[in-house]
């Protein structure tokens, strides 16, 4: 499972090298105003913008994309971890690895 969380960390690196790669390359004439912070668009705040704006090609959704990846990455080592549980019928693991999967979608999922 320690290969997951590899495989997860260097796939979402990769990721968010191209997506800035590519925004480096749509932006780079202009300077930033740092004095006004100006926040991601509330299209990319949602899984199905991010996935729209990677439709079109957009740099910032596929930056996000990496954030998504790379947040991802530990969720579904707890699910392998449930599952390899219940397959070797530990139940005390099962519970513990349900107990922590259900708080962090619950973190994740949860009405703001």
């Amino acid at each position: 499972m320690g290969r997951l969380l590899q495989v997860g960390v260097l796939l979402a690196s990769f990721v968010m090298l191209i997506g800035g790669m590519l925004y480096m390359r749509a932006h780079h004439g202009e300077m930033p105003n740092y004095r006004v912070f100006s926040s991601e668009p509330l299209r990319l705040r949602h899984f199905g913008g991010v996935v729209d704006g990677i439709k079109v090609g957009d740099p910032a959704a596929i930056i996000q994309l990496a954030v998504l990846l790379l947040i991802a990455t530990p969720v579904a080592r707890v699910v392998f971890a449930l599952f390899a549980f219940l397959i070797e019928k530990d139940k005390l693991f099962v519970v513990i690895s349900s107990i922590v999967l259900a708080v962090l979608l619950y973190g994740f999922l949860r009405p703001q």
